[in-house]
């Protein structure tokens, strides 16, 4: 008896109990299902993380005075050399470069009228909002001829905004640090807390030489924020600003730098490696109702043997042997998993859409995963149908046919 034939006499079987057949199937269903959608959402949790972070600085460096030390921070002030403009300058002529923007931070208590408010004053350069991709959400960001005359323009956090301006328009409005007044051109869009509970919309952003020039009197920069095209011209900016840096501070190549480069590179490398864990967790866990589902079809097909006995020992009798009927009950496991295989997929990629409305990631189920979810459960049916159909084939002809 060829493979069809088997086929066609494993369908009719199946066809003639179609409510055990789909309740036997019903555990690679839930399996499988839950092994697609379970992959496929942390895959798509994974690509919205990663588009978080690249669009949060994946694809930037920051420079820093000061060699690095284990704990991220020079403990030689005799070593540490600030940073200047003249730095930038040069870092902003590299061909991989993208975005620069110096970086000046200090804290101030700003006033608004009859209200005043102490909070952190940081001076940037335009291009500080495409590195961070941050930008107003009312008004505008001040622009490079406000950094060239040290303008008194200032764009505010929303924090900041509500505290010292309520449900009012601050745009145009004045606030004083220190002996200056400053007109407030923008606020910024809402970028809530850290997860240290930090607040990062309490700050007031104004061009870095306005902060060096009439707030601190001190024309050296806190640090250099570079972003770069891609991420993969991460590794060859660093060692070209490297080398920038080394040639502007006069330190040789083999010399020990009086400055360090970090990048969040390693950040979104680690938080990579954590989401891949959690997918192979996730999909062992729901590896298990595969298991459960095979379970399912060995007991149900051993009931089956016993049910049809009585079949099994006619059919002998006229001819079949027992790899024959081996592949008969083979071939029913494989069918009931199959299918139960086919409905999972469709489930789970219907399950992973709902999901992607409701949580907004963007879920795509890939043809990997298809592929390897119909290769595990036509493997559940070979394994578990297994026992069944050996038992079948080798009942002895006559005391099958004597089995009522």
């Amino acid at each position: 008896m060829n493979i069809f034939n088997s086929l066609s006499i494993s369908l009719n079987a199946l066809k003639a109990n179609k409510m055990r057949s789909f309740l036997t199937a019903l555990g690679i269903i839930i399996g499988v299902a839950a092994v697609i959608s379970l992959v496929t959402i942390t895959d798509g949790a994974k690509r919205m993380i990663e588009n978080q972070l690249t669009a949060l600085g994946g694809k930037s460096l920051i420079v820093n005075s000061g060699p690095q030390t284990k704990t991220g921070r020079s403990n030689d002030n005799a070593l540490i050399k600030p940073l200047t403009s003249k730095d930038s300058a040069e870092i902003r002529k590299l061909d991989t470069v993208q975005y620069v923007s110096e970086i000046l931070d200090t804290t101030a208590t700003v006033v608004a009228g009859n209200k005043n408010w102490f909070t952190k004053i940081v001076g940037v350069s335009p291009e500080f909002t495409y590195i961070n991709d941050w930008f107003p959400s009312r008004g505008t960001f001040f622009n490079n001829y406000d950094v060239e005359n040290a303008g008194l323009v200032a764009v505010i956090g929303s924090s900041v905004q509500s505290t010292l301006f309520g449900n009012g328009n601050p745009i145009g409005q004045k606030v004083r640090i220190g002996n200056f007044t400053y007109e407030v051109i923008g606020v910024m869009d809402s970028i809530g807390q850290t997860p240290s509970g930090k607040d990062q919309d309490d700050l007031i952003i104004v061009p870095f030489t306005s902060v060096q020039k009439r707030l601190l009197n001190d024309n050296t920069l806190d640090n250099i924020s570079v972003s770069v095209f891609s991420k993969d011209d991460l590794k060859p900016a660093k060692d070209q600003i490297t080398g920038v840096l080394q040639r502007t501070h006069n330190i040789s190549p083999t010399g020990e730098n009086d400055f360090h480069i970090r990048s969040q590179e390693n950040q979104i490398n680690t938080i990579n490696n954590v989401l891949k864990i959690m997918t192979v967790l996730l999909g062992s866990i729901a590896s298990i109702s595969l298991i459960v589902g095979g379970i399912g079809i060995m007991n149900i097909m051993l009931v089956s043997v016993s049910e049809r006995t009585r079949e099994i020992g006619i059919r002998m009798a006229v001819g079949a042997r027992g790899l024959d009927i081996l592949k008969q009950f083979l071939a029913e496991a494989v069918i009931l998993s199959l299918f139960g295989g086919l409905i999972g997929i469709l489930i789970g990629m219907i399950v992973s859409q709902v999901a992607s409305v409701i949580t907004k990631w963007p879920v795509s189920v890939s043809i990997f995963a298809i592929l390897v979810s119909f290769f595990f459960a036509a493997l559940v049916g070979i394994i578990f149908g297994i026992y069944p159909a050996r038992k079948a084939s080798k009942l002895n002809p006559i005391e099958a046919l004597r089995y009522e």
